[in-house]
Order: C-alpha cells, then sequence, then structure tokens
C-alpha cells in the first residue's frame, strides 16, 4: 500500500527523457516516487484530486538568510553602505538565537505556502536555523556564516563554529539537513582563511557557500588588494570545484564565466534583490550559453522583501529579455529548470524532477484561478502568471506540509505571532 496518491494532475516532470504528462498519476511510497502514469492500480492513505491543477518539484531557493525575515522592511530605499552600516549590522549585532528560530520558523512558513521545499542558507545562530528545518519538513543546505576580517583570532572561532556545525548536522532531520561551510566573501575573508576552508571542506566532505563579486565595489576593493578580482583570487587558491554554491555573481568578464565552467562551481542568481540594491545584472544568459549550472535565489527578505520563488523566475526572465533587447533569452522552461533541476544539483540531486525512485519534493499549483484562465502553455504560465500563493499544496521528503492551502506541518498562527513579538522586541533593543 503506497502512502500517497495524486492522480488527474498535469505532471510536469521536468525529466527531459520523460516529458509531461496533461493528465497524470503520481504514486508516492517510503518518501520516493514509485510510479508515474495515466493511473495506478494502487491504493494508499492519501489519495489528492488534483484535477485542475499542475503537479510539478519543488522550488529550490539556493541563497538565502531565513533569519532575516524579521528584517523585512526594515529598511528599504537606501544606498547598500547606508543600509548595511546605518541599519542591518547595527540590528544583527542586537540578534539572539531565539530571534533566528522566529525567523526562519517564519521562513520555513512562507516557503511552505510558496512553493519551495529546499533551500540553502547562510547565517548566524545557525543550530536555530536547522531547528526550524527539522520541525517544518523541508531539505535545506545550511551554513554558518563566517566573516573573518582578516582577524585571525575571529577567524579561527568562526572556522571553528563552521566546523561544529557541520559534523553535528551532517545528515540530520533523516537527512533532510545537509550542511556546508559559508565563508561570507573573497572581500570580508582573507586568502589564509578561504584556504583553511577549502581544506576542511574537503576532510568533511561538504560544500561550501559563498558571495562572489554581488557588487561592484567588491571587484573594485579586490583588484586594489590583490590585483585581480574575487574569482581569479579564489581560482588561484584552488577554492573552487562543482561542491561550491556563489552566490550573485553579477560582476563577471568572459574569462570569470570561464573559469567558473572549468570548475562546475554553481551559480546562484538573485534578481531581484540585485535590482533592489542596484548591485547590477548578472551575464546569467552567457553562464548559461557556456554550461554554468545557474540556480536561483531570494536573498534575505531584508533586501528582497520575501522568499517567493515563482517571482523569482519571472524577474530573471523579464530582466534578461530587456537587458539583452532579446525576447528569446531565458525562456520558460529554462527558468523552470534553474528554480528545480539546477537548483536541485546543489541541496539533493535525488529531487529536482518528477521521476521514479526520485525523493518525492513536490508541490500541486492551482491552476483555476482568474489570472491563469485560459491555459494554453503551463510553463508559460508558471513562470508568467503564477506567483506563491497559487500553490495549493506542498510535499516535501513524502510528507505533506500543507494541503489544499491549509499547512499541516505548523501551527501557522502561533509562528506569524512569534516572529512578530522577536521582530518588534529587536528593533526595541536596536532603537535604545
Amino acid at each position: 500500500m503506497a502512502d500517497i496518491i495524486i492522480k488527474n494532475a498535469y505532471v510536469l516532470t521536468m525529466d527531459p527523457e520523460a516529458g509531461d504528462l496533461k493528465q497524470g498519476t503520481v504514486v508516492v511510497e517510503d518518501g520516493k516516487i514509485t510510479e508515474i502514469g495515466e493511473s495506478t492500480g494502487e491504493s494508499a492513505d492519501t489519495v489528492i484530486d488534483a484535477k485542475g491543477s499542475v503537479l510539478m518539484p519543488g522550488l529550490v531557493n539556493t541563497h538565502t538568510h531565513a533569519g532575516m525575515t524579521l528584517f523585512r522592511g526594515y529598511a528599504d530605499d537606501l544606498q547598500l553602505a547606508e543600509w548595511l552600516q546605518g541599519h542591518i549590522w547595527p540590528a544583527e549585532a542586537q540578534l539572539r538565537a531565539s530571534d533566528v528560530y522566529a525567523g526562519s520558523m517564519l521562513a520555513c512558513l512562507e516557503m511552505i505556502r510558496s512553493g519551495t521545499t529546499s533551500f540553502a542558507d547562510m547565517y548566524f545562530f545557525m543550530d536555530e536555523t536547522a531547528k526550524a528545518v527539522e520541525e517544518a519538513g523541508l531539505r535545506a543546505a545550511l551554513s554558518h556564516g563566517m566573516i573573518e576580517l582578516w582577524n585571525e583570532e575571529k577567524g579561527a572561532a568562526d572556522l571553528k563554529e563552521g566546523k561544529r556545525f557541520v559534523r553535528e548536522w551532517k545528515d540530520a532531520a533523516s537527512g533532510r539537513i545537509t550542511p556546508m561551510y559559508g565563508p561570507h566573501a573573497p572581500n570580508t575573508c582573507s586568502q589564509e582563511f578561504l584556504t583553511k576552508v577549502r581544506e576542511e571542506a574537503d576532510k568533511d566532505g561538504v560544500g561550501i557557500h559563498i558571495h562572489v563579486l554581488e557588487t561592484e565595489a567588491e571587484l573594485n576593493e579586490m583588484k586594489g588588494r590583490y590585483g585581480k578580482c574575487s574569482v581569479n583570487m579564489l581560482e588561484d587558491i584552488g577554492f573552487f570545484g562543482p561542491d561550491v554554491l556563489a552566490a550573485h555573481c553579477v560582476w563577471l568578464s568572459d574569462g570569470d564565466i570561464e573559469i567558473l565552467r572549468k570548475r562546475g562551481v554553481n551559480v546562484s542568481h538573485n534578481a531581484v534583490s540585485n535590482m533592489k540594491l542596484a548591485s547590477g545584472i548578472a551575464p546569467i544568459h552567457k553562464m548559461l550559453d557556456k554550461g554554468v549550472n545557474v540556480t536561483l535565489g531570494t536573498d534575505g527578505c531584508a533586501s528582497n522583501n520575501n522568499l517567493d520563488i515563482f517571482e523569482e523566475m519571472k524577474t530573471a526572465a523579464l530582466l534578461h529579455k530587456v537587458n539583452t533587447f532579446d525576447p528569446t533569452v531565458l525562456p520558460a522552461r529554462k527558468v523552470l529548470e534553474m528554480a528545480t533541476v539546477n537548483g536541485a544539483k546543489v541541496i539533493d540531486p535525488e529531487t529536482g524532477m518528477l521521476k521514479v525512485g526520485k525523493k518525492a519534493d513536490m508541490i500541486l499549483v492551482d491552476m483555476k484561478k482568474p489570472h491563469l484562465t485560459p491555459l494554453f502553455d503551463v510553463p508559460s504560465h508558471l513562470v508568467y502568471s503564477a506567483n506563491g500563493c497559487d500553490v495549493r499544496t506542498t510535499i516535501a521528503d513524502g510528507k505533506v506540509l500543507m494541503d489544499d492551502y491549509k499547512v499541516l506541518a505548523l501551527d501557522e498562527e502561533k509562528v506569524i505571532e512569534e516572529a512578530r513579538k522577536a521582530a518588534e522586541a529587536l528593533v526595541d533593543r536596536v532603537n535604545a
């Protein structure tokens, strides 16, 4: 007997070998997909009639700072230096572990509601984020953010904490949590520190999550310090590899792109955050043309304001069309690949598409809405018309986290109220 049967769905498999099913059935047992077809002879404890809905892989958000949901709308429409130094950093200095837990729970709730089943996160008090992921039932690659700032004592403490986190949370939550090392950026961490991080990641067999060339200021700072950009510096110290997740990658040259391609580096494109902070436009079409694995991320809620990957898909597609004056750049299905298949390669390659044997991370998108009618092209609607509020059901690791818009995994009212209280108390401490 199966655990879940989803029937009468338009099955968007994202599997290039299988294609899509206009009216299909998917069977889930022991957390994995066991059958995909027009119908099934199986029975199950849970049967979901998905008529009028699209069943697709859960979305993957490859760059977040989950605890920063508490900063949503806290300091907007400011220059980057003023935003960071005058608002975000002073507020972060007042953060407590309980704040990060409350913010991470809110982030998990928002992602469940908007169809994200996996995310990659870098922040502080990461045990709290891990606890939130464990409770919420999501899948995540988590890293303790390390900002060494050429301070050897601080670097040693950060690396020790990063290593402790990796070892304590490896394969936790029944394998849903994958720890990574999280050096902040090449302009906030020394070459020597980044080399040590690379060595520790190799020893522990885990990946590395890092910001790379997010701003022109970083590019100029690195050229002034090393006579080369961040990508070339990291290449020269042997930092790169297919286990590296590089967020932003805005200020890249063609040579930088070739290095990322050659080393198999994964890139997280954060279109909305880059636009909001006026950081620039990453050369995503060039990276994709070269074969770089480009994924999608929202960044934290302080510089995006939500965690909706549907919004991120539409924004990315439109941004690069207008930037290149080419409406054929980043077509809908390619953007869907970035949000599912490509992202899964970073966090868990056993997810990202609907295929027999893959883990059951999937969502149902309700297409019976005014803004989704008529329905001529499913991928087009998902990218250009849908939003996170159209997700009716979210399943991760074979567990139903939300069914027909009702969140089952968390106490929604409690999560929202505790996050609100934590945010207000945090701001009170900052203002005091």
